[in-house]
């Protein structure tokens, strides 16, 4: 699918591409998505440039992922897709060429899809396709954003779980799962936020952008460095709501473990006696007497119930 962009008085307006319109309209905005062969042949073949192929992206290497070559500026970034926990990282290619931006994925991303959406916007806010790329990496950090409040809102609510009432071992088993994905998902974030510091930082010294635009580029660092902070404030959390999760299965299996060492200590004593009134003696008193059997086991009887009875004064059996 092909989505094309052209400048018309400081707003993005989308244009058809075929032979009647490139007269017409220069686009500074072609958005790829998931391209068919006959398209990507057509857009190589109309503005003289080899599009990156979905292999590319994926296998490319992190020291190669910014670089200029023959007049064209290339950079690959990732780009977060939904906000579930499920949620992964999408590689887009960038293009500059002949003042055009082109941008391949394999699927659209909500980014793209809102910057499409935010295409008739006030007056001036698009000057070239610098700042459609600029525009595109400040509504990533604010995609970001929105999930680490997402993210925050859900570990709000592990916590009530967690610290509000006693936690049984079934409702811990679901508090680790929430606890691993938003772990997950923290750490996703963290990383394409990495991934697109580093793509304004090459923008920044590429010497491509104008006064406006390096101020708009050293915001979106700023905004990048209070994500970073409060990522690392998420991970702090996490690791707290772990650490108090794997306490509360400690303590049920500690009383699980009490409840049969009491158990134990208290069957102690008639164990002991009627390992006593087994043994094999030549002579047994209590052959001469009709209760003797009775009376042994009504002291087997007593020795369990008062080791009970003083673990349950003690409160050892709660």
């Amino acid at each position: 699918m092909l989505n094309a962009f052209t400048l018309n008085n400081g707003r993005l307006s989308q244009i058809h591409l075929d032979e009647d319109d490139l007269r017409s309209d220069r686009p500074i905005w072609i958005d790829v998505v998931a391209p068919s062969d006959e398209e990507r042949k057509w857009v190589e073949q109309t503005y003289h440039l080899i599009l990156p192929k979905p292999e590319h992206l994926r296998d490319i290497e992190a020291s190669a992922r910014f670089y200029e070559e023959s007049g064209e500026l290339h950079l690959r970034s990732d780009f977060l897709l939904g906000k579930e926990s499920d949620s992964r990282s999408v590689t887009v290619a960038f293009v500059l060429f002949n003042d055009i931006l082109f941008t391949v994925h394999d699927e659209d991303l909500p980014v793209f899809y809102q910057l499409r959406m935010r295409s008739h916007g006030n007056p001036g806010d698009v000057e070239d396709c610098r700042d459609v790329l600029i525009d595109l990496y400040s509504m990533d950090v604010e995609f970001s954003a929105d999930v680490l409040e997402e993210v925050y809102a859900d570990l709000g609510q592990v916590s009530q779980t967690v610290l509000g009432s006693s936690l049984s071992d079934k409702d811990a088993a679901g508090v680790l799962a929430n606890i691993a994905q938003a772990e997950h998902l923290n750490g996703r974030i963290r990383r394409n936020v990495m991934d697109t510091r580093r793509a304004i930082s090459f923008l920044m010294r590429s010497k491509l952008l104008s006064p406006d635009q390096l101020e708009e580029a050293r915001q979106i660092m700023q905004d990048i460095d209070s994500l970073d902070g409060h990522t690392a404030f998420l991970f702090d959390k996490i690791n707290f709501l772990m650490d108090a999760t794997v306490g509360f299965i400690n303590i049920n299996q500690n009383k699980i473990v009490r409840l049969f060492s009491v158990a134990s200590v208290a069957l102690l004593p008639a164990v002991l006696i009627a390992s006593i009134y087994g043994m094999n003696f030549t002579h047994m008193p209590e052959l001469g007497w009709r209760l003797g059997y009775p009376f042994a086991l009504l002291l087997m009887l007593l020795s369990m119930l008062v080791p009970f009875w003083y673990f349950h004064r003690k409160g050892w059996l709660k």
